[in-house]
């Protein structure tokens, strides 16, 4: 398999042609050691206090996460996610989601390969162009134009190390290029498959239209990420960004 390309450092200018080309990107120190363990603490502290969330032996999850934790924004937007925003966004840009996952060591549960087509918004309403309906959490999903899919932009923050063995993401290169994938029928070849293995304060940029699975975790180490998601387009109106945070 190849490996994924990554930026060395924040030293020179920031440089997303991979996350352009390839539909991801591996950027190996977003915070220092001392960053990232303030934000996991916060995090951990935070989280056994939360109530109503899916916990369980496989997965525990916080959902809205910085609408309920507002606190973290000053720990995660720090001098280098912001220069990844300002290089990628060419005007306005805000926050649409943010969850919380934390795969426990013991955890068998995995998910297959697939897109992210849903955003939330806050009502059910009909609106030329927005299809498939769910309501999760509380929450209503419904797949938008792919205008404003493919202007999504995908941060998964690493609060552990991850590879192969403790549910790093499986990804196929340069799938977020083909549009909408019809899964079932593995309209893909295996061989660009890539398994993105992030270091602890590492993260992972991605494209949502990128088709992309996670392994069970087989060594027994935990694995925490931060997923947000970050968007530059409005909604037709009436419809609004369930969690829409400006920056």
């Amino acid at each position: 398999m190849n490996r994924p390309l990554s930026i060395p450092s924040f030293e020179k200018e920031v440089q997303l042609e991979p996350l352009h080309d390839l539909g991801y990107q591996i950027i190996p120190s977003l915070y220092s050691e001392s960053e990232v363990e303030r934000i996991a603490e916060s995090i951990d502290e935070f989280a056994t206090d939360v109530h109503n969330q899916s916990r369980s032996s496989e997965l525990f999850s916080v959902r809205s996460l910085l609408v309920q934790f507002p606190e973290l924004q000053s720990l995660l937007f720090n001098q280098n996610l912001t220069r990844i925003l300002e290089s990628h966004f060419e005007g306005n840009y805000f926050l649409s989601k943010s969850i919380y996952f934390d795969k426990p060591s013991a955890s068998n549960w995995f998910v297959a390969y697939h897109q992210d087509l849903s955003i939330s918004v806050d009502r059910k309403t009909d609106v030329r162009g927005y299809s498939n309906w769910t309501q999760k959490h509380g929450l209503y999903g419904v797949q938008p134009p792919l205008q404003i899919v493919g202007k999504t932009l995908t941060v998964r923050i690493h609060l552990d190390d991850t590879n192969a063995e403790n549910g790093a993401l499986r990804v196929i290169q340069r799938s977020h290029k083909q549009g909408i994938v019809r899964v079932a029928q593995k309209q893909w070849n295996p061989a660009d498959e890539v398994i993105c293995a992030v270091r602890r304060g590492g993260a992972m940029l991605m494209k949502p239209l990128t088709l992309h699975a996670s392994s069970r975790t087989t060594n027994g180490r935990r694995r925490r990420v931060i997923h947000l998601e970050f968007c530059d387009e409005e909604l037709e109106q009436p419809l609004r960004w369930m969690e829409r945070i400006d920056l």
